[in-house]
């Protein structure tokens, strides 16, 4: 990490020419402007915000801008918001020379949050939980498919037949893992760099299936290392000739890539699950009753939705059990490591988002006493506990029908992120038109 100070003697000194502003999008993706590090500096000084088109929280997935968008529309001009640099994620990136990147707030001109924006949603529960003495703690575990084909390669090929580094099962298989270590060591290295505590790296339930996993941290640090850990395993991939993929479901006939999410709270610097078990409870209770209504917000794709199969290794009930990976929710750990791994998100979900909702769900639990349901022994897949939603319909229509979400976020988030799914599942109900009028005409 670096402070600005450090930042300007290293523009002096010529060790840093460019500064990456960043943000996330509804996507999870960065995005975002390279400054030249001094105009940075001086900008930066002068208190002056980087400008960025208020489109870009306004688009589907292929970047073309969407109507129905309170914050952003061709009817507003689609004019611009301000990137507020947070200081205190700067830091070197190491796989490119001489860059540095810091991530922003989203704001208006006149300094207030753009509330739909993925770091003000998560912020906006953080600050619920801190009015309640209470600091969530948060770890994502993502997977990723490694491939051998290039980015290029890939999208020439439309995505099909693509070539796993690894042509078989290498889950926990130290040989297999060992082909791709020279790319894992940059990515584990490089993340280390940047100032994001690499734990552990192994491998998954499927040919060239790998995940990295890094050392917990509070819900904004977590989300805000996550976001650039997903960007900067591409970037490595890239610069080594291959591609990754975090998509939920990338094959029908693979594994899904899965974001696992461990969620504990802390209260004075002490974690309190240790030594409160209704306080536990209560927000594993509240996700439970919650993560329905919040399905837009953990699946936000059709694709999230590919993964949910029995015997699959992706949930499909929102039941909970001790360290039982059928279930939605897996309780692990002992004393102060005591926490809540839910297994629900795919490895396409946007990390502000849903760590907002885990913690959402949390307090929903907490400000209305709930008690979870009884732990579930067994096979959760063969179960009559409840499902989560099979469909992002079935979410969308759990998110219209639901109060909850309301309460928590607003209405401005939840209609906004409405019509993310809404748009979503209209391009993909049109697509599959398409492809159906298009085989009946093949057809004769």
């Amino acid at each position: 990490m670096l402070t600005f100070e450090e930042l300007k003697q290293q523009v002096e000194s010529g060790e840093v020419d460019t500064v990456v502003v960043a943000f996330t999008d509804m996507q999870g993706r960065l995005t975002g402007k390279r400054l030249h590090a001094e105009f940075f500096v001086e900008e930066s000084e002068a208190g002056h915000p980087v400008e960025g088109c208020n489109y870009l929280l306004a688009l589907e997935m292929e970047m073309d801008p969407v109507p129905g968008y309170e914050i952003a529309g061709w009817e507003r001009g689609y004019g611009d918001f301000a990137l507020l640099p947070d200081v205190a994620t700067l830091r070197r990136i190491p796989w490119l020379e001489g860059t540095a990147l810091v991530l922003c707030d989203v704001a208006w001109h006149d300094g207030s949050p753009v509330r739909p924006s993925p770091r003000q949603v998560l912020r906006a529960q953080v600050a619920r939980a801190a009015e309640l003495g209470l600091t969530p703690m948060l770890g994502s575990e993502l997977e990723f498919f490694l491939l051998k084909e290039t980015y290029a390669e890939a999208h020439a090929k439309h995505y099909r037949d693509l070539t796993p580094s690894v042509p078989y099962i290498l889950d926990y298989h130290i040989l297999a893992t060992t082909y791709d270590e020279p790319l894992l060591r940059q990515i584990r290295n490089g993340m280390h760099a940047a100032g994001i505590p690499v734990e552990t790296s192994k491998g998954e339930a499927w040919p060239g299936q790998q995940e990295i996993n890094f050392r917990f941290a509070d819900a904004l640090t977590m989300a805000d290392n996550h976001a650039i850990y997903k960007n900067g395993a591409k970037e490595i991939a890239y610069l080594n000739g291959s591609s990754i993929t975090f998509m939920a479901k990338p094959d029908h006939t693979w594994i899904g890539n899965s974001c696992h999410i461990h969620s504990s709270l802390w209260r004075d610097g002490e974690a309190a699950f240790a030594d409160d078990e209704t306080l536990f409870g209560r927000w594993l209770a509240g996700q439970i009753a919650c993560f329905r209504e919040l399905a837009v917000f953990l699946a936000p794709n059709v694709n999230s939705y590919k993964r949910y199969a029995a015997g699959s290794w992706a949930p499909t009930t929102l039941a909970w059990g001790n360290d039982n990976r059928t279930c939605g929710f897996r309780v692990v750990g002992h004393g102060k490591s005591r926490r809540v791994e839910t297994r629900i998100p795919g490895g396409d979900v946007n990390p502000y988002l849903a760590f907002a909702a885990v913690i959402a769900a949390g307090l929903y639990g907490i400000e209305h006493e709930l008690e979870p349901p009884p732990a579930l022994e067994g096979n959760a897949y063969e179960s009559d506990a409840e499902r989560f939603p099979s469909t992002l319909r079935e979410g969308i229509e759990a998110l219209e029908q639901g109060t909850m979400a309301r309460g928590a976020f607003g209405d401005q988030v939840v209609d906004h992120y409405l019509n993310y799914a809404r748009t979503e599942q209209a391009l993909f109900d049109r697509a599959v038109t398409c492809y159906e009028r298009e085989r009946f005409f093949e057809r004769g």
